[in-house]
Protein backbone atom coordinates (compact mmCIF):
# COMPACT_ATOMS: atom_id res chain seq x y z
CA UNK A 1 0.00 0.00 0.00
CA UNK A 2 1.56 3.40 -0.95
CA UNK A 3 2.34 6.02 1.60
CA UNK A 4 -0.28 8.92 1.61
CA UNK A 5 2.91 11.44 1.21
CA UNK A 6 3.88 9.26 -2.08
CA UNK A 7 0.44 9.28 -3.15
CA UNK A 8 -0.05 13.30 -2.44
CA UNK A 9 3.37 13.42 -4.90
CA UNK A 10 2.06 11.60 -7.61
CA UNK A 11 -1.13 13.48 -8.27
CA UNK A 12 1.29 16.28 -9.69
CA UNK A 13 2.18 15.41 -13.35
CA UNK A 14 3.91 18.29 -13.70
CA UNK A 15 6.63 17.00 -10.47
CA UNK A 16 6.44 13.30 -11.96
CA UNK A 17 7.82 14.67 -14.82
CA UNK A 18 10.40 16.52 -13.80
CA UNK A 19 11.47 13.26 -11.44
CA UNK A 20 12.08 11.57 -14.98
CA UNK A 21 14.13 14.17 -16.07
CA UNK A 22 16.16 14.36 -13.15
CA UNK A 23 16.39 10.14 -12.97
CA UNK A 24 17.82 10.57 -16.74
CA UNK A 25 19.96 12.92 -15.84
CA UNK A 26 21.63 11.22 -12.87
CA UNK A 27 22.00 8.17 -14.91
CA UNK A 28 23.65 10.06 -17.29
CA UNK A 29 25.65 11.34 -14.57
CA UNK A 30 26.46 7.95 -13.51
CA UNK A 31 26.78 5.49 -16.17
CA UNK A 32 26.68 7.81 -19.12
CA UNK A 33 30.49 8.69 -19.45
CA UNK A 34 31.53 5.16 -19.35
CA UNK A 35 28.52 4.53 -22.79
CA UNK A 36 30.51 7.44 -24.26
CA UNK A 37 32.35 6.85 -28.13
CA UNK A 38 34.40 10.09 -27.75
CA UNK A 39 36.75 11.54 -25.66
CA UNK A 40 35.18 14.90 -24.05
CA UNK A 41 38.69 16.29 -24.56
CA UNK A 42 39.99 14.95 -27.41
CA UNK A 43 40.69 17.64 -30.28
CA UNK A 44 39.37 16.77 -33.91
CA UNK A 45 40.49 19.20 -36.25
CA UNK A 46 38.66 17.74 -39.35
CA UNK A 47 34.77 17.99 -37.60
CA UNK A 48 35.49 21.74 -36.11
CA UNK A 49 31.90 23.31 -35.45
CA UNK A 50 30.27 20.75 -37.46
CA UNK A 51 26.39 20.81 -37.23
CA UNK A 52 24.34 18.01 -35.62
CA UNK A 53 24.68 14.69 -37.60
CA UNK A 54 24.71 11.07 -37.87
CA UNK A 55 28.43 11.18 -36.27
CA UNK A 56 27.90 13.80 -33.75
CA UNK A 57 24.02 14.20 -32.65
CA UNK A 58 24.56 17.50 -30.99
CA UNK A 59 27.31 18.21 -33.40
CA UNK A 60 31.13 19.87 -32.47
CA UNK A 61 32.10 22.37 -31.08
CA UNK A 62 35.34 24.63 -31.77
CA UNK A 63 37.93 22.47 -31.31
CA UNK A 64 36.24 19.37 -33.02
CA UNK A 65 34.99 18.17 -29.54
CA UNK A 66 31.68 16.09 -29.61
CA UNK A 67 28.78 18.58 -27.57
CA UNK A 68 27.01 15.46 -26.32
CA UNK A 69 29.93 13.84 -24.89
CA UNK A 70 30.59 16.86 -23.21
CA UNK A 71 27.21 16.98 -21.94
CA UNK A 72 26.96 13.85 -20.34
CA UNK A 73 30.37 13.87 -18.59
CA UNK A 74 28.94 17.65 -17.48
CA UNK A 75 26.65 16.51 -15.79
CA UNK A 76 28.48 14.54 -13.48
CA UNK A 77 30.93 17.85 -12.79
CA UNK A 78 27.85 20.10 -12.48
CA UNK A 79 25.88 17.85 -9.98
CA UNK A 80 28.69 16.95 -8.13
CA UNK A 81 29.51 20.31 -7.40
CA UNK A 82 25.74 21.32 -6.73
CA UNK A 83 24.80 18.55 -4.57
CA UNK A 84 28.19 19.47 -2.30
CA UNK A 85 27.86 22.61 -1.82
CA UNK A 86 24.20 22.64 -0.86
CA UNK A 87 24.65 19.44 1.60
CA UNK A 88 27.51 21.44 3.07
CA UNK A 89 25.58 24.18 3.18
CA UNK A 90 22.32 22.46 4.50
CA UNK A 91 24.79 21.15 7.39
CA UNK A 92 26.11 24.57 8.52
CA UNK A 93 22.27 25.87 7.83
CA UNK A 94 21.01 23.39 10.39
CA UNK A 95 23.40 23.54 12.88
CA UNK A 96 23.04 27.54 13.03
CA UNK A 97 19.12 27.15 12.75
CA UNK A 98 18.99 25.02 15.68
CA UNK A 99 21.00 26.91 17.42
CA UNK A 100 19.33 29.92 17.15
CA UNK A 101 15.56 28.64 17.79
CA UNK A 102 16.37 26.31 20.50
CA UNK A 103 18.98 28.49 22.74
CA UNK A 104 17.43 31.89 21.87
CA UNK A 105 18.73 35.09 23.63
CA UNK A 106 21.84 36.53 22.04
CA UNK A 107 22.72 33.01 20.62
CA UNK A 108 19.46 33.61 18.45
CA UNK A 109 20.46 37.86 18.21
CA UNK A 110 23.62 36.66 16.51
CA UNK A 111 22.99 33.99 14.13
CA UNK A 112 19.65 36.24 12.74
CA UNK A 113 22.04 39.39 12.10
CA UNK A 114 24.53 37.19 10.39
CA UNK A 115 21.63 35.26 8.20
CA UNK A 116 19.86 38.72 7.26
CA UNK A 117 23.63 40.35 6.02
CA UNK A 118 23.92 37.00 4.03
CA UNK A 119 20.34 37.65 2.66
CA UNK A 120 20.86 41.20 1.83
CA UNK A 121 23.73 40.11 -1.06
CA UNK A 122 21.78 38.50 -4.29
CA UNK A 123 22.88 34.71 -4.31
CA UNK A 124 24.77 34.93 -7.77
CA UNK A 125 26.58 38.11 -6.16
CA UNK A 126 27.69 36.48 -3.29
CA UNK A 127 29.05 33.46 -4.91
CA UNK A 128 30.60 35.94 -7.48
CA UNK A 129 32.21 37.71 -4.17
CA UNK A 130 33.89 34.28 -2.74
CA UNK A 131 35.05 32.82 -5.61
CA UNK A 132 36.54 36.34 -6.38
CA UNK A 133 38.36 36.16 -3.12
CA UNK A 134 38.88 32.30 -3.26
CA UNK A 135 40.05 32.36 -6.57
CA UNK A 136 38.30 30.36 -9.71
CA UNK A 137 38.08 26.53 -9.73
CA UNK A 138 35.46 23.88 -9.07
CA UNK A 139 36.25 23.61 -4.94
CA UNK A 140 35.70 27.37 -4.76
CA UNK A 141 32.77 26.90 -6.77
CA UNK A 142 31.35 24.38 -4.13
CA UNK A 143 32.32 26.72 -1.29
CA UNK A 144 30.09 29.84 -2.77
CA UNK A 145 27.25 27.43 -3.40
CA UNK A 146 27.58 26.56 -0.05
CA UNK A 147 28.24 30.06 1.56
CA UNK A 148 24.84 31.24 -0.46
CA UNK A 149 22.60 28.10 0.23
CA UNK A 150 23.37 28.45 4.21
CA UNK A 151 21.32 31.40 5.13
CA UNK A 152 17.95 30.06 3.72
CA UNK A 153 18.21 26.53 5.17
CA UNK A 154 19.39 28.44 8.60
CA UNK A 155 16.55 30.35 8.92
CA UNK A 156 13.98 27.95 7.54
CA UNK A 157 15.09 25.57 10.43
CA UNK A 158 15.17 28.34 12.70
CA UNK A 159 11.13 28.97 12.28
CA UNK A 160 10.61 25.25 12.54
CA UNK A 161 12.57 24.92 16.04
CA UNK A 162 11.04 27.97 17.27
CA UNK A 163 7.78 26.51 16.26
CA UNK A 164 8.36 23.00 18.17
CA UNK A 165 10.56 23.93 20.98
CA UNK A 166 7.18 24.55 23.40
CA UNK A 167 5.68 21.50 22.18
CA UNK A 168 4.28 18.92 25.31
CA UNK A 169 6.93 16.25 23.68
CA UNK A 170 9.50 18.40 24.22
CA UNK A 171 8.58 19.34 27.87
CA UNK A 172 8.12 15.60 28.54
CA UNK A 173 11.72 14.75 27.31
CA UNK A 174 13.28 17.61 29.35
CA UNK A 175 11.04 16.25 32.27
CA UNK A 176 12.97 12.86 32.24
CA UNK A 177 16.09 14.45 32.11
CA UNK A 178 16.98 14.25 28.74
CA UNK A 179 19.90 16.91 27.81
CA UNK A 180 19.97 19.67 25.12
CA UNK A 181 21.76 17.70 22.81
CA UNK A 182 19.83 14.71 22.96
CA UNK A 183 16.62 16.45 22.50
CA UNK A 184 18.27 18.42 19.11
CA UNK A 185 19.14 15.44 18.12
CA UNK A 186 16.04 13.26 18.37
CA UNK A 187 13.10 15.38 18.29
CA UNK A 188 14.22 19.01 17.27
CA UNK A 189 15.87 17.56 13.93
CA UNK A 190 13.52 14.85 12.79
CA UNK A 191 10.44 17.16 13.31
CA UNK A 192 12.51 19.61 10.28
CA UNK A 193 13.55 16.77 8.02
CA UNK A 194 10.04 17.01 5.86
CA UNK A 195 10.79 21.12 5.41
CA UNK A 196 14.60 20.32 5.00
CA UNK A 197 14.50 18.09 1.88
CA UNK A 198 12.24 20.39 0.43
CA UNK A 199 14.57 23.46 0.81
CA UNK A 200 17.62 21.14 -0.34
CA UNK A 201 16.05 20.03 -3.75
CA UNK A 202 14.89 23.69 -4.26
CA UNK A 203 17.98 25.32 -3.61
CA UNK A 204 19.69 22.35 -5.93
CA UNK A 205 18.25 24.13 -8.82
CA UNK A 206 19.48 27.18 -7.82
CA UNK A 207 23.10 25.94 -7.32
CA UNK A 208 22.72 24.30 -10.96
CA UNK A 209 22.58 28.07 -12.49
CA UNK A 210 24.74 29.69 -10.08
CA UNK A 211 27.76 26.86 -10.95
CA UNK A 212 26.81 27.60 -14.35
CA UNK A 213 27.00 31.03 -14.36
CA UNK A 214 29.95 31.49 -12.33
CA UNK A 215 31.47 28.73 -15.52
CA UNK A 216 29.81 30.99 -18.00
CA UNK A 217 31.64 34.10 -16.49
CA UNK A 218 34.91 32.37 -16.73
CA UNK A 219 35.29 32.24 -12.70
CA UNK A 220 33.93 28.28 -12.24
CA UNK A 221 35.18 25.05 -13.29
CA UNK A 222 37.73 26.18 -16.43
CA UNK A 223 38.55 24.74 -19.31
CA UNK A 224 38.99 21.95 -20.89
CA UNK A 225 37.23 20.91 -18.33
CA UNK A 226 33.32 19.64 -19.84
CA UNK A 227 30.43 21.42 -17.91
CA UNK A 228 27.50 23.25 -19.07
CA UNK A 229 28.40 26.86 -18.30
CA UNK A 230 32.11 27.09 -19.48
CA UNK A 231 30.41 25.39 -22.56
CA UNK A 232 27.94 28.11 -22.80
CA UNK A 233 31.21 30.68 -22.18
CA UNK A 234 32.67 29.04 -25.54
CA UNK A 235 29.81 29.28 -27.86
CA UNK A 236 28.78 32.74 -26.91
CA UNK A 237 31.62 33.88 -29.47
CA UNK A 238 30.03 31.78 -32.18
CA UNK A 239 26.69 31.68 -31.31
CA UNK A 240 25.57 33.35 -34.80
CA UNK A 241 27.03 30.72 -37.08
CA UNK A 242 27.47 28.06 -34.91
CA UNK A 243 24.08 28.16 -32.52
CA UNK A 244 23.48 24.53 -31.94
CA UNK A 245 26.85 25.19 -29.64
CA UNK A 246 24.96 27.21 -27.29
CA UNK A 247 21.18 25.83 -27.77
CA UNK A 248 21.94 22.03 -26.44
CA UNK A 249 24.27 23.43 -23.05
CA UNK A 250 21.46 25.96 -22.52
CA UNK A 251 18.64 23.63 -22.60
CA UNK A 252 20.24 20.98 -20.47
CA UNK A 253 20.65 23.51 -17.75
CA UNK A 254 17.22 24.77 -18.06
CA UNK A 255 15.42 21.23 -18.06
CA UNK A 256 17.58 20.36 -14.96
CA UNK A 257 16.69 23.85 -13.16
CA UNK A 258 13.16 23.13 -13.82
CA UNK A 259 12.92 19.49 -12.88
CA UNK A 260 14.35 20.50 -9.66
CA UNK A 261 12.07 23.59 -8.98
CA UNK A 262 8.82 20.91 -10.02
CA UNK A 263 10.01 17.99 -7.82
CA UNK A 264 10.59 20.44 -4.92
CA UNK A 265 7.26 22.10 -5.38
CA UNK A 266 5.88 18.22 -5.23
CA UNK A 267 7.74 17.30 -2.38
CA UNK A 268 6.25 21.00 -0.48
CA UNK A 269 2.93 19.80 -0.79
CA UNK A 270 3.32 15.87 -0.16
CA UNK A 271 5.06 17.18 3.14
CA UNK A 272 3.37 19.73 3.82
CA UNK A 273 2.09 18.69 7.68
CA UNK A 274 -1.50 20.81 6.84
CA UNK A 275 -2.22 17.85 4.07
CA UNK A 276 -1.60 15.06 6.17
CA UNK A 277 -5.03 14.31 6.83
CA UNK A 278 -6.31 15.13 3.30
CA UNK A 279 -7.21 11.84 1.77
Amino acid sequence: MKSPIVKRFFKRKASIAGLVVLTIFFLMAIIGPSLCYYDPLAQDISNISKGPSAAHCFGTDYLGRDTFTRIVYGARMSLFISFSGVLSGCLVGVLLGVCAGYYGGWVDAVISRLIDVMLAFPGLLLAIVIVAILGNGDKNTIIAIAVFAVPSIARMVRGVVISNKDAQYIGAAKVMGESNGRIILTHIIPNSVSQIIVNVTLNLGTAILTSSSLSFLGMGVQPPSPEWGAMLNKAKEVLRTNPWEAIFPGLVITLVVMSFSLVGDGLRDALDPKLKNVS
